[in-house]
């Protein structure tokens, strides 16, 4: 994939009418290996009234992309489109009716349409990022800090001196989620690679092999009690085996299935599948519940998008005091998307894969 000359020109000053970028974004063409993915360059116009023109400084790769390149994702669109979850920006151009936004920095939740140079956003989607942080560390903390925040805080309601396992700890979630929870005076367990097991320990989280036939007994050795939340992102037998570890009152919170994303069958079903096992379990008199946590729950209405701000500013204050640490794993530009795409999708990094356009 070549690398684009082509620079959008912009100004400081809100673009009169008729005013144009010229943009480049990724396009996923269908199921194709990294290499498929395509770099498309075309005009964008002005916004509308209620929307903006966000510069992208950075957008990232996370679990949705990888699992929308093999068509395995729940709810994705339709064959092409421009991925890209999340992002972190600066306006550049105005609405009607949109005010005191121009040539601020902001951040989105955005599912799809991330990839790109430019994206027009609804003003109501948007986050703000304070000033003197960096783009690619706040990116880190829009899907993926916000997920944490809500897993433990909103979701499972967890507080000090209590014990939580994590599958995951060195993803882009899991990472955030250790550093929160340990912030909160919260014990962590957690599985990875035994590769990541020394920067586990270095964020204060005791480490464990995700492929360890033994992982369950061992766990119990270290928590004899049970553990009061598991936050699993694998599904399948994963399931099962996480609310066994559960102390009474405990809580199993599922928000992905990582482990049927390279295989066959329909996502749908799997997932129709998970819904049904996790509300049979939280059926049993043994006093554990489980759950599905979905980012998008209530989306559209005044309470979801206030759940949004108020989340987000919350880590942006974290970050920017030192008690949060981005773990970035590399930084690439759009025409280096193929490489970004199978870096990100090695399980080889500790932390989150950034595009930075």
């Amino acid at each position: 994939m070549h690398r684009t000359t082509e620079i959008p020109v912009e100004t400081n000053q809100q673009p009169a009418s008729g005013t144009k970028f010229s943009i480049t974004e990724v396009v996923l063409p269908g199921v194709v290996e990294p290499g498929g993915l395509l770099l498309r360059h075309r005009v964008l116009h002005t916004p509308g009234p209620g929307q903006v023109i966000v510069r992208v400084e950075a957008s990232g790769i996370s679990f949705a992309e990888q699992a929308m390149r093999r068509d395995r994702y729940p709810g994705q669109p339709k064959f092409p489109f421009v991925p890209g979850y999340d992002l972190v920006g600066t306006v550049v151009a105005v609405g009607p009716g949109v005010v005191a936004l121009l040539e601020k920095r902001v951040a989105a939740l955005t599912k799809t349409g991330g990839w790109a140079t430019h994206v027009v956003l609804p003003v109501e989607t948007l986050l703000t990022v304070p000033v003197g942080i960096d783009p690619a560390e706040a990116e880190t903390l829009v899907v993926n800090g916000i997920t944490a925040w809500q897993l433990l805080h909103r979701t499972a309601q967890i507080g000090r001196g209590q014990t939580i396992l994590v599958h995951g700890a060195n993803g882009g979630v899991g990472t955030i989620l250790t550093q929160l929870a340990r912030h909160a005076g919260v014990r962590v367990l957690g599985t990875a690679s035994p590769r990541h097991h020394d920067t586990l320990r270095a964020q204060g989280a005791e480490p464990f092999d995700y492929a360890d036939a033994d992982l369950a007994h061992h766990i119990r050795e270290v928590a004899p009690d049970g553990i009061d939340a598991v936050f699993d992102n694998i599904g399948g037998a994963s399931v099962a085996r996480s609310f066994g570890l559960l102390k009474p009152g405990g809580m199993l919170v599922c928000y992905a299935i990582s482990s049927a994303i390279r295989g066959t069958g329909s996502m749908v079903v799997r997932f129709i599948g998970l819904l049904a096992q996790l509300t049979w379990l939280t059926l049993l008199p043994n006093g554990r519940r489980a759950t599905f946590y979905n980012i998008w729950s209530g989306a559209g209405r005044p309470a979801f998008r206030a759940r949004m701000q108020t989340d987000f500013a919350e880590l942006m204050r974290l970050l920017a005091d030192g008690t949060l640490t981005p773990r970035i794993a590399a930084r690439f530009s759009l025409d280096q998307i193929a490489a970004a795409m199978t870096l990100a999708e090695s399980r080889t990094v500790y932390g989150k894969v950034i595009l930075m356009p």
